[in-house]
């Protein structure tokens, strides 16, 4: 099947009944081959080849989608798409805005929190994602209060939309051409019930999605680029915008704020908000309790060496440039200037910060190390580095760990000399007490 022949196979009846024959199924390459058999005794192979894939989508998309079973993706639309969590906490923003543009709206994954309480117009310029988006409205509900339009964003008359979401697609380093996010889907979707489409305007995709996260993004880096996003702002106050988590901070406009989102330790994305909707120049935020820090101005943070415990701040917190905000608030302090670690005397709990109980704190010596580890009856260690350079599968084999104890080996600098702290998780409240 070509085009978007295949998706509108699987919503008809008989599409719609073999996927439901195969969800629940958990395939390996071999059970593929044996279910795929069977399946075209009763379906045209076509079908049954784009029902697995389909179904193989889905089982990946459940890890981002509470509904991804009633859901439908392509693999790069699944990518690109921001998890219902992330979404969720991320609409708060627009309550109370009578009518949002999400605008790069791809299968609809901002488009279904946003959806759920205002009208929202849909804009993307890829038919088969906007097909998809209204299907995944449906499949929540939501889909009587979206208007889907087929078109460039960049020529969408927004004078009747209060606020605006942009969720740019990421360019790959060696991009060259605007490729399809679809895997080079060109055909035009089809009216989806409950939705109004609009005429389509261009033709095309938007860039396939990509964003390392340890890399920093710059600000043309994405499709609309980053500075078209931030200009909405002169026809539209309200703007919000998703971001690589490894944005640039000097890619952020004067007077907006930039929000990194985590759901609990894993760093996920980085949001963009006009002065119309800033609370704060940055924000950490921690899913899916939506924990949130602010900056805290106050007195300088001290330098000292690691006392009982290590603080270790959730990469939102790094990447929001809140370490020290976050020391003020507990008391803490750093270990090195430039190292985003925290230490305490005493036990403090924090969302915002793994905390450890140190062991053992001292200068680096690898060649004492493994004895360090044999007296504390150490028999495995996740090795954390940060700030000070070192192969860790190397070290891993010439400590020849024995215990059994599991432990965190930490790797730094403590007042810019390298230091290793052998540390474990801190203990329930309850055995802090005992």
């Amino acid at each position: 099947m070509s085009g978007s022949d295949w998706l509108e196979a699987l919503v008809a009846p008989a599409g719609a009944e073999l996927l439901g024959r195969l969800a629940g199924e958990v395939l390996t390459p071999e059970t593929e081959l044996r279910v795929g058999a069977r399946l075209r005794r009763d379906y045209p192979a076509e079908l049954v080849s784009a029902a697995l894939a389909q179904h193989e989508l889905r089982r990946h998309a459940r890890e981002k989608f509470t509904r991804a079973e009633r859901m439908f993706f392509t693999r790069a639309g699944l990518e690109q798409a921001t998890a219902e969590v992330v979404a969720r906490h991320r609409a708060a923003r627009f309550a109370g805005v009578a009518r949002v543009g999400d605008l790069c709206c791809g299968i609809g994954g901002d488009l279904i929190a946003l959806a759920s309480q205002q009208d929202v117009i849909a804009v993307d310029r890829d038919p088969l994602h906007l097909r998809m988006a209204m299907l995944n409205a449906e499949a929540y509900a939501v889909a009587e209060a979206v208007t889907a339009v087929h078109a460039d964003v960049r020529e969408v008359d927004l004078r009747d939309i209060d606020a605006v979401f942009v969720d740019p697609a990421r360019r790959t380093q060696d991009s060259r051409t605007q490729g399809s996010r679809t895997q080079g889907s060109r055909t035009q979707g089809s009216r989806t019930q409950g939705s109004r489409i609009q005429g389509s305007r261009t033709q095309g995709s938007r860039v396939q999605g990509s964003g390392a996260q340890g890399s920093r993004m710059r600000a043309g880096a994405s499709e609309p680029p980053l500075s078209w996003a931030t200009s909405l702002v002169e026809r539209v106050a309200a703007v919000g915008i998703k971001a690589a988590p490894g944005i640039a901070r000097d890619a952020v406009p004067p007077g907006w704020e930039v929000e990194f989102i985590a759901d609990r330790r894993n760093l996920k994305e980085a949001a963009l908000w006009s002065p119309a909707l800033a609370t704060a120049t940055s924000r950490a935020t921690i899913l899916p309790a939506g924990h949130m820090l602010l900056p805290l101005p106050g007195h300088q943070v001290q330098h000292r060496d690691p006392g009982a415990f290590l603080l270790d701040p959730n990469p939102a917190v790094t990447r929001a440039g809140l370490v020290e905000d976050l020391a003020r608030g507990l008391g803490a302090w750093k270990i090195d200037p430039q190292i985003a670690f925290l230490s305490s005397d005493v036990a403090l709990r924090t969302p915002f910060a793994r905390t450890l109980r140190v062991l053992d704190s001292r200068p680096w010596d690898q060649k004492a190390l493994p004895s360090r580890l044999w007296a504390l009856d150490i028999g495995s260690v996740d090795i954390r580095r940060r700030g000070l350079a070192g192969n860790v599968e190397n070290l891993h084999r010439r400590l020849k760990l024995r215990g059994t104890r599991r432990a965190t080996l930490v790797m730094t600098r403590v007042e810019d000399r390298p230091w290793a702290l052998i540390c474990v998780d801190l203990p329930p409240p309850t055995e802090l007490l005992s």
